[in-house]
């Protein structure tokens, strides 16, 4: 696997499952009795072999990251906010929140702080490229949201704002995704469907810039686990450990823990308080929007089944430029790839602090650096080498 590949994959991915890991730590979990003794690559290779599991389950999630508290505005609608306005006394109008400037920004700070609860359910493809039936509710105290993917339709829908989004699955997403399995199999000199070939060359990879081992077998949704703790080697990073919790019987991870430095507090934690391993009943997959919704038609794009030849450069030619490496390397968006409801919000103009060159949204976990040239830097590295890397 290519290094220029393998050294960007911290700076993007723990970002990505602060933001998007939004179901935290299930409730049920705690020492268990002693299973046989694995290996690092063992319990990896468990992981790998565990696509194809049908599942369903309830999970749930917590984050300290240290973000600032947001504006009551945060969790409510337009149509709340309005009814507010309408209602309230003469002289008091000042007390109505005002609406977020952007509701998907909102969303996404309001996943990452506190605590919440989802109902997942998933229907596994049994043939690699073949898509997976999944539903995911997530359940919030003043809304639900809903997506729903049942192999030729995707459906979500927010009741907060009463938006059921739509799209049609491409009816060649099958052929398409196996060629460029196909093609990243070929670029990167690993059968990634492979589970074996893939835990090895995971630990080679990880090896460098990573501890890894297993730890105390524990118990997650009343299932004995394996613990893979993942440590970073480095001292440059706010990444203290993160621990996948493996099901000793299917593979499946049922519970992820992220720990930062100098926190005794998980920074996140994601996992299962229920779970069952058996094929959700097929109507689960099925949606209907509300009567009264709003429906909206989004096209997915189109993948190309013949003559395609794609190099694994031309796959990440849209990731960002990444410095450094490891734990602690830096990812780089030009300020031409930052969508403006970013770069001029409100709401992230109130959270984010003011610092020498930018404003800077700093957690226990990722620090991002927004540069007065609309440049943004994301790391789990401390802000001041954000802020070195901008002078660059």
């Amino acid at each position: 696997m290519p290094r220029n590949i393998v050294k960007w994959l911290p700076a993007i991915v723990v970002p990505a499952v602060v933001v998007a890991g939004v179901i935290v730590l299930p409730l049920q979990a705690g020492a268990a009795s002693p299973l046989p003794d694995r290996s690092a690559k063992q319990v990896l290779l468990m992981i790998a072999s565990s696509a194809g599991t049908d599942f369903s389950g309830t999970v749930q999630s917590t984050s300290d990251l240290g973000l600032p508290a947001l504006s009551l505005s945060s969790g409510m609608s337009q149509s709340m906010i309005d009814s507010m306005s309408a209602s309230v006394p003469k002289g008091m109008e000042d007390f109505v929140p005002k609406g977020a400037s952007n509701s998907a920004l909102t969303t996404a700070l309001g996943l990452v702080s506190g605590s919440h609860t989802a109902r997942v359910f998933v229907d596994s493809s049994k043939v690699a490229g073949d898509p997976q039936k999944v539903r995911i509710q997530l359940e919030d105290k003043l809304a639900e949201r809903n997506l729903v993917s049942n192999g030729t339709d995707v459906w979500s829908y927010d009741s907060q704002t009463n938006t059921a989004t739509h799209a049609a699955i491409p009816a060649d997403l099958s052929t398409s995704v196996k060629t460029k399995l196909s093609g990243i199999n070929a670029a990167v000199g690993v059968d990634v469907s492979n589970p074996s070939e893939l835990a090895k060359e995971l630990l080679d990879r990880a090896d460098p810039s990573t501890k890894v081992s297993v730890g105390t077998d524990r118990t997650v949704a009343g299932r004995s686990t394996y613990s893979l703790v993942l440590t970073p080697k480095s001292s440059n990073t706010l990444v203290a450990s993160v621990t996948i919790d493996v099901d000793s019987q299917t593979g499946l991870p049922l519970e992820v823990t992220v720990l930062a430095k100098g926190q005794k507090s998980p920074a996140v934690q994601v996992g299962f308080s229920a779970v069952e391993f058996s094929t959700p009943d097929a109507n689960v997959f099925t949606f209907t929007p509300p009567v009264g919704a709003t429906v909206v038609e989004q096209k997915l794009p189109q993948g190309t089944t013949t003559g395609e030849k794609k190099t694994l450069g031309s796959m990440v030619a849209d990731i960002p430029t990444v410095t450094g490496t490891g734990w602690g390397s830096i990812a780089e968006f030009a300020a031409t790839s930052v969508p403006k409801e970013i770069s001029d919000n409100a709401l992230l103009a109130q959270i984010a602090t003011k610092v020498s060159g930018g404003r800077a949204l700093s957690t226990s976990l990722v620090n991002v650096f927004i540069a007065t040239d609309g440049r943004v830097f994301v790391g789990s590295v401390p802000l001041a080498q954000l802020q070195a890397a901008a002078g660059k």
